[in-house]
């Protein structure tokens, strides 16, 4: 006795309680065709954008661009994610330990919110205390050490000497470090 191959009824994918948010890596620039297949499969799919000026040699134009190159998110059951890796574009599913890594509501809700208002907003790196950085532009540029503190504007940089044991601290501008 031949059976029908399962297709998965699209209505099934209605956000229920197993599914959650996860980010998918896609290919370099497929971040807008990979949300466009996740929405057509009938996944809620979300890719953050920014609008920057784009300039060409004959003229200047708005375009929207990924806020995350090389993301986009969907809310999907882990257990359903074949549909989401068969997409043209997707790389892999962001896993942690070979388990897709859900992310907390919270934290994209805040992007939407953040996406969807009037207010200016640019991306960058994370960076958190005792990570090491290079101060990207300044008079120290190139310089390397471990970010001691960091507030709104200002950064306490230490620079070391680890085989003496000796370092000194510098406070720098916080939008000119970068990791390392």
């Amino acid at each position: 006795m031949q059976t029908e191959p399962r297709i998965p009824n699209p209505e099934s994918r209605i956000p229920s309680s197993e599914s959650q948010w996860f980010a998918i890596w896609t290919r370099s620039r497929h971040e807008q065709v990979v949300r466009e297949q996740l929405e057509r499969k009938h996944f809620e799919a979300f890719l953050p954008t920014i609008t920057k000026w784009s300039r060409w040699k004959d003229r200047k134009k708005k375009i929207d661009w990924p806020l995350f190159p090389g993301y986009c998110f969907a809310r999907f059951d882990p257990g359903d994610s074949l549909p989401i890796l068969k997409c043209a574009g997707v790389v892999n599913i962001v896993s942690f330990e070979g388990k897709p890594a859900a992310i907390p509501e919270y934290e994209l809700e805040s992007i939407r919110v953040l996406v969807g208002s009037e207010l200016q907003y640019d991306p960058c790196p994370l960076i958190r205390e005792g990570m090491m950085v290079e101060v990207a532009h300044g008079p120290l540029r190139g310089v390397i050490g471990r970010l001691m503190r960091k507030d709104a504007h200002r950064a306490r940089l230490v620079l070391s000497v680890d085989l003496i044991g000796q370092a000194v601290s510098v406070e720098v501008d916080a939008a000119d470090v970068k990791p390392y």
